[in-house]
């Protein structure tokens, strides 16, 4: 049984129907990457997997549950974090603050702070401006806060929107390492990412979405060989 697996989702904004009956599936363990030019419909997925949107139809189940109507803060105490597009830290608040609001699902004081000291540990930055506000953090910093943060809820499976955008090309390549750690620790990772090249380097299996639909999918590796890939999202 896959842990997260959609079926055939179809999403309207108004009268436009942005998702046509889209299916697929993370495996517990699996590093999978949702790629696709802008507006092609990913952070709607995302959207609506994590209960911030309703589908008109299909299905959302995870663990074997249908979620598709659960609402979102009850999807995040199952297991799942979303980091979201453009992080969305909450600027007022410190990082420790910011931290904190990661893992209010979770009750046990001491679990939480063990917690807090691996996130630390993962990324000194944030300890070191662990009382600064997050709003005065640089890009780079702030994804590291953002993903800090659904880290903190203990996920079995975390949804990343976009973690390299805007960040210079040193930055992405640490996001990527950090990912890539992320889920050898154990989580699950479905990555919804434009920088197609670096999103097919470190996934087990992608997706390819184009205007709402999914057009290709398969092993990572061999997507990154393929020509029509290649031209269309890989720039070769």
């Amino acid at each position: 049984m896959a842990m997260l697996e959609i079926k055939n989702l179809e999403v309207y904004y108004g009268m436009i129907q942005a998702i046509k009956g889209v299916s697929f599936e993370v495996n517990q363990g699996e590093i999978i990457a949702l790629i696709g030019a802008n507006g092609a419909g990913k952070t709607t997925i995302l959207h609506t997997i994590t209960g911030l949107l309703a589908p008109k139809c299909g299905q959302v189940f995870f663990e074997g549950q249908d979620i598709t109507k659960v609402p979102a803060h009850k999807i995040v105490s199952l297991g799942m974090a979303h980091v979201p597009e453009g992080r969305r830290v909450f600027a007022q608040l410190s990082v420790y603050q910011n931290l904190k609001m990661g893992a209010y699902t979770r009750t046990d004081k001491n679990e939480i702070e063990a917690t807090l000291e691996k996130i630390y540990k993962r990324f000194p930055r944030l300890e070191e401006r662990r009382n600064q506000m997050a709003g005065t953090l640089s890009g780079g910093e702030q994804q590291m806060l953002a993903m800090g943060r659904a880290l903190m809820s203990k996920p079995k499976i975390i949804l990343m929107d976009e973690p390299s955008m805007g960040l210079s090309p040193i930055l992405v390549n640490e996001t990527f390492d950090i990912i890539r750690s992320v889920n050898e620790a154990g989580t699950t990772v479905l990555l919804v990412e434009q920088n197609a090249k670096k999103a097919l380097a470190i996934a087990n299996r992608a997706y390819v979405l184009e205007t709402g639909k999914i057009v290709a999918s398969g092993d990572a590796g061999k997507l990154m060989d393929d020509p029509a890939i290649k031209k269309a999202y890989l720039g070769e």
